[in-house]
């Protein structure tokens, strides 16, 4: 019996996905036509912007609805989950193992469903050598949610598309330009759900210090969501250079999206202010799940990497901030993320030598 329950957590991320009224909009049919011009675009100006230009040949947009971006991304749950999957597989023997994994899979379906109402444009960066090419490396834009902003917030859509293909595409450069970003990112998410342990002593242990921590006055779902709770000082120290290094990516693809094409999207400033109000807004139930997940430490990744860069950048230019991109020793921990000048003196006198 596998520990997840896939096929159940597909249906179950449908039906919560529910069914945004724009996707029926005579405007739909537009999205694939500006999505395809404005992606290649988009790539031509980030290439200016950073330095950075793909080594995969050019990016390919997809325009999909919520079922689909759930569908690409129960794929990706899949590969990124095998690892601890297998392992919960080969312990799995007890007569509760069926309800188990409909439980699991009801879950992941339920939280996938409430992403998907939000989710706006994603890079799937997890390429995978035996699967059909024509479903890897794609720049996958959520058609129905781009046309509800556009339509709540009166945006110009061909600003606004331009300015979301800018962010997507500045993602996929970070991966695709620098030749071991993707190797590299994807090693450490291996390394950190590889080295989970199915255990339930240990899960007790965490949950345990969990509550010692809400005793305390501590929030410990704020750094990281249940993965961080039930990970181990070893694990928590690989989390710590994830956080890290998304916050700069994040940080990165915001702050290329406001500069390059800036002349072209007189609105930039208008839709920043409103994306960065909408990751700030949520019902008490949805914040609550957003730190479950570790969405809300994820959040506050686009804030700290901006401040980072501005800082960096203050003290010595964009090619102070290039550093980051010639070794992974010179990735900044999230520790670095939020004292810039800690980074700055490690780093810096080091290359400059």
């Amino acid at each position: 019996m596998a520990a997840v329950d896939w096929a159940l957590a597909e249906k179950v991320a449908v039906r919560a996905a529910g069914r945004e009224p724009f996707a029926d909009s005579y405007h739909y049919e537009s999205l694939t036509t500006d999505f395809t011009e404005l992606t290649a675009l988009a790539e031509d100006q980030v290439a200016v912007a950073t330095g950075l230009r793909s080594l995969s040949g050019n990016a390919r947009a997809r325009v999909t609805d919520r079922q689909g971006w759930v569908r690409a991304n129960i794929a990706s749950f899949q590969r990124l989950l095998r690892p601890i999957t297998d392992k919960l597989d080969a312990i799995s023997n007890s007569p509760l193992a069926p309800m188990t994994s409909r439980i699991a899979g009801a879950e992941v379906g339920m939280i996938l469903g409430w992403m998907s109402s939000r989710v706006l444009g994603q890079y799937d960066l997890l390429v995978v050598e035996d699967e059909n090419p024509e479903d890897q490396d794609i720049v996958y834009y959520v058609g129905p949610n781009i046309l509800g902003m556009e339509k709540r917030f009166a945006f110009p859509p061909r600003e606004f598309r331009h300015w979301l293909a800018l962010h997507e595409v500045t993602h996929r450069a970070q991966f695709t330009g620098i030749p071991w970003m993707r190797e590299h990112f994807l090693g450490l998410v291996q390394e950190t759900v590889g080295s989970l342990d199915p255990d339930p002593k240990r899960i007790t242990d965490a949950l345990s210090r969990l509550a010692a921590d809400i005793r305390a006055g501590k929030n410990p779902l704020d750094d990281g969501g249940m993965m961080a709770v039930l990970a181990s000082p070893e694990q928590r120290l690989v989390l710590d250079q994830v956080a890290g290094l998304m916050s700069l990516l994040e940080g990165h693809g915001d702050v290329t999206m406001d500069r390059a094409g800036a002349d072209q999207i007189p609105s930039a400033e208008r839709f920043g202010q409103v994306l960065r109000q909408r990751r700030q807004q949520a019902n008490p139930a949805a914040k609550l799940l957003q730190k479950i997940i570790g969405l809300d430490a994820k959040m506050k990744q686009y804030e700290q990497g901006e401040a980072f860069i501005e800082s960096v950048e203050k003290h010595g230019g964009t090619e102070l901030l290039d550093i980051a991109w010639v070794d992974p020793n010179n990735l900044p921990s999230i520790a670095e993320i939020r004292d810039p000048s800690a980074w700055i003196a490690r780093v810096g006198p080091t290359v400059a030598a």
